[in-house]
């Protein structure tokens, strides 16, 4: 019995078919081969390089607040809510983040305090947390740069709260 109703596809156009297909899907003969190396290739993406930057950055930034806390007892609870601000920013950069990029360790406490040489327990002034939030604050504009929109408004966010702090703690006395 034939049928005769419709169009009729000959082998031809099916292969045809099948072939563009796999050739818009990008399939391969190669499992994935190919693709390990060309991304072993790439170089990392600029904008992740600088976020996983951003957020030691702002880790070190945390730890640096917590040491001045535990170095005045007396300032703890104004500077917790510093720190608890550069915590907000530190998850905000976290969920720019690619989930395929390499999470940054922990800060030791001794890179945390900005200097390798300087012991863990040292104190931390006011004077230094004012001098940190400032250099924090004045690379911000840079960063911008040639980043997507969602990332330069964030940084611009928080370079601007850095400011503030600048500020605020300027009227705090060491």
């Amino acid at each position: 019995m034939e049928q005769t109703s419709g169009a009729r596809m000959t082998r031809r156009a099916l292969l045809g078919t099948a072939a563009a297909g796999l050739a818009v899907s990008g399939c391969s003969s190669r499992t994935g081969q190919g693709s390990e190396k060309t991304r072993a290739a790439n170089p990392p993406d600029p904008q992740t390089v600088l976020l996983i930057s951003l957020i030691a950055a702002k880790e070190q930034m945390i730890a640096l607040y917590q040491r001045a806390a535990l170095s005045d007892a007396r300032r703890a609870t104004t500077l917790e809510q510093f720190r608890q601000r550069h915590v907000a920013h530190l998850a905000a950069l976290r969920k720019l983040l690619p989930r395929d990029a390499a999470p940054s360790p922990s800060p030791s406490p001794s890179v945390a305090s900005g200097s390798p040489s300087q012991a863990s327990g040292s104190a931390v002034s006011v004077g230094r947390l004012r001098d940190a939030e400032r250099r924090a604050a004045a690379e911000r504009p840079a960063q911008t740069a040639g980043v997507s929109p969602a990332l330069a408004q964030l940084l611009a966010g928080i370079g601007a709260c850095e400011a503030v702090h600048v500020v605020a703690l300027g009227r705090l006395r060491d």
